[in-house]
């Protein structure tokens, strides 16, 4: 907690920093950068920085813990912190690495606020970074810790032992040990982080929802033609050759009970679904379960035909499919046409709600499962690329 100094503080000058809160990120990345360029070459997803994502999502980070302090909820705390620590995990973000986003985030702060950051506003603002960077850090040890690896060493070689397509423009890549040992076991909906050294020599990082089941004893990625990374495995990652991963990291996984399910996804959202779907299969769960996916047409929808065929194998489960364009087809059973709609669908009470898509698609489902007084607690979500949800106010 706070101490009741800097939370006074903290109370006073939030308005002034949060509305400053973007240009002190976008300032903070260009120093960072200036003076670290490796970082933003080797671990930094340098596609967001160029489209602003990645400096309105940390803004949106920061803004929401410091008001949690003045408010406390720990839970909502947990949430925005835990799935930091993931990505952070799956980068192999070391404790070290803190204190050089402290130096060159309050050399931002400084620059951009000027005379208004007094010596008890530099000191507030400093109690709540390094609380908010030590909660991390000890997340983050025991994310290392139960993958049973020294902090930051994540990464790995593994080989493809299968290249398939899935859909007209997403292949899968099956992935297994270089020596034949067996793989870390993973929980149904994690992903991995994809490293590749582009053209250019960066090395860009990317998260992969893993596709399998982790009874697999492998680990399958789907990966859709989209961004230099994607674009880069798909056209030129094939069978036996070698690619560097992280250990799974993740934390849109099930809970161990036996609410009922309800699984929604867009797009390539659909990759945790099923790993999720393929694990209840292989486990025999009969637990009830819906699972609704949208996608621009029936060529596009990857996995199309397994989603069709795990569902089938879970004796309670049911599908609802919307294409935008359904072509030369007709609307029937659980096929509708146009956009995901929750107006009909019936959520059993208890229901736990998993959301993957795009970030619009997922804050328009929250808001129609609300409605449907699902409670907030039970609606669970993934977002691949910086995490907007915070800064949305979620």
């Amino acid at each position: 907690m706070l101490s009741p100094t800097s939370t006074d503080v903290i109370r006073a000058t939030l308005p002034v920093v949060g509305a400053a809160i973007s240009d002190i990120t976008t300032l903070f990345y260009r120093k960072m950068f200036d003076a670290h360029p490796e970082l933003e070459r080797d671990l930094f997803n340098r596609g967001n920085q160029k489209q602003g994502e990645q400096q309105k999502a940390l803004a949106g980070a920061i803004a929401a813990f410091a008001a949690l302090q003045l408010e406390p909820d720990q839970a909502r705390v947990d949430l925005i912190l835990s799935r930091i620590a993931n990505k952070h995990a799956s980068l192999g973000i070391e404790p070290a690495q803190y204190a050089i986003v402290h130096t060159h985030l309050f050399a931002a702060i400084v620059e951009v606020l000027g005379d208004a950051v007094t010596p008890e506003v530099a000191a507030a603002w400093d109690e709540v970074y390094w609380l908010m960077a030590e909660t991390l850090i000890s997340m983050e040890a025991g994310l290392y810790a139960s993958a049973g690896v020294a902090a930051g060493d994540v990464w790995r070689d593994v080989r493809v032992r299968e290249r398939r397509h899935e859909s007209a423009d997403t292949v899968s890549f099956v992935l297994t040990s270089v020596d034949g040992s067996p793989l870390p076991t993973f929980a149904p909906g994690q992903y991995l982080s994809v490293a590749v050294r582009l053209p250019d020599g960066a090395r860009q990082i990317r998260q992969y929802s893993l596709s399998s089941a982790p009874s697999s004893g492998d680990w399958r990625i789907s990966v859709k033609r989209s961004g230099e990374v994607s674009n880069f495995l798909y056209h030129n990652v094939f069978e036996e050759d070698i690619v560097s991963v992280s250990t799974p990291f993740g934390d849109l996984v099930l809970q161990d009970d036996d609410a009922p399910l309800l699984l929604v996804s867009a797009g390539i959202g659909c990759t945790p679904m099923i790993g999720i779907l393929s694990h209840l299969a292989d486990t025999e769960d009969n637990r009830r379960i819906s699972v609704l996916h949208a996608d621009r047409s029936a060529s596009s929808h990857a996995h199309r035909a397994e989603l069709t065929e795990l569902v089938e194998r879970l004796p309670f489960a049911v599908m609802h499919r919307w294409y935008e364009d359904l072509g030369a087809r007709r609307p029937e059973g659980s096929l509708r046409e146009g956009r995901a709609d929750l107006g009909e669908v019936t959520i059993a009470p208890g229901t736990r709600a998993y959301l993957c898509g795009p970030l619009p698609f997922m804050l328009g489902m929250r808001e129609a499962l609300l409605a449907k007084d699902v409670p907030a607690e039970n609606i669970h979500y993934e977002v691949f690329g910086p995490d907007s949800w915070s800064a949305a106010g979620v």
